[in-house]
């Protein structure tokens, strides 16, 4: 008869199990820190030789990292995504830009479409709060402050679509926006009428997906975002207008 014998897990296993999906699901994030060896033995109910076991085990396959007197950190998992070589080659070539932005549209029109059918009224919570600190940040003209929690609410959104790939890509490719592989963020929301628009379509979005309605909440991601992509093709067009004016001016001045 095809029966084995049950096996019981170790302890360290089940923490292992536990840590691993927090990852997995994007609750414990690149270069975190997890909380001290006493604070997780108290936390889960279980010995500190079974945590430091568990921790030995992540640490082997990556997952987790030790720094000396500062503790144990989520590693940079998101590293693994995209080769050093390779964002490089995006950061050189102006196409690779309208293709992330092109990727953006289409992942996050459905990530958005799912956020509004998929999403618990907590993840809707956590979008509705982010885009509150958006209208504070924009009332206090902090560009750097709006830039990063722009990030923030993009990022929460594909969270609340509960796809641990989706998750995982696009945090890996929001991170080399922040990065400036592709563009300079904070570039965007230093034109008060480019501000004040970005604003609204982010309201659009937020208010879709509260209302959950998928196509509405979709609809105004491609909106969002095919107006980042034109924003971005007249700076390009103003810097190719600038280099021509530059080299008038330089003749001009060459002949007095």
């Amino acid at each position: 008869m095809p029966f084995q014998k049950i096996q019981t897990e170790r302890v360290a296993d089940t923490v292992v199990r536990q840590i691993e999906q927090l990852i997995l699901r994007g609750i414990l994030r690149p270069g975190e820190r997890l909380p001290s060896e006493r604070d997780l033995s108290e936390r889960l109910g279980v010995s500190r030789p079974s945590i430091r076991e568990a921790i030995a085990d992540l640490v082997s396959r990556d997952l987790l990292a030790t720094r000396a007197s500062s503790g144990v950190f989520v590693a940079d998992v998101l590293g693994s995504a995209f080769s050093e070589p390779l964002i490089k080659l995006f950061s050189s070539h102006e196409e690779a830009l309208f293709d992330y932005i092109a990727f953006r549209r289409d992942l996050e029109g459905l990530a958005a479409e799912r956020a509004a059918r998929l999403g618990s009224d907590t993840d809707h919570k956590v979008i509705s709060t982010l885009f509150r600190k958006m209208e504070n940040a924009h009332s206090k003209r902090n560009p750097a402050e709006e830039a990063a929690l722009d990030a923030e609410f993009h990022m929460a959104i594909v969270e609340a679509s509960h796809n641990v790939f989706m998750l995982h890509m696009m945090r890996s490719m929001f991170e080399m926006l922040r990065a400036g592989v592709f563009y300079n963020r904070q570039v965007m929301f230093k034109v008060r009428t480019t501000r004040s628009a970005l604003l609204d379509q982010h309201r659009a979005i937020h208010d879709a997906i509260l209302a959950r309605n998928p196509a509405g909440a979709r609809q105004a991601i491609e909106d969002h975002l095919g107006f980042v992509e034109t924003c971005m093709l007249e700076d390009r067009k103003s810097e190719a207008n600038e280099h021509i004016a530059l080299l008038r001016y330089k003749k001009e001045q060459d002949r007095k």
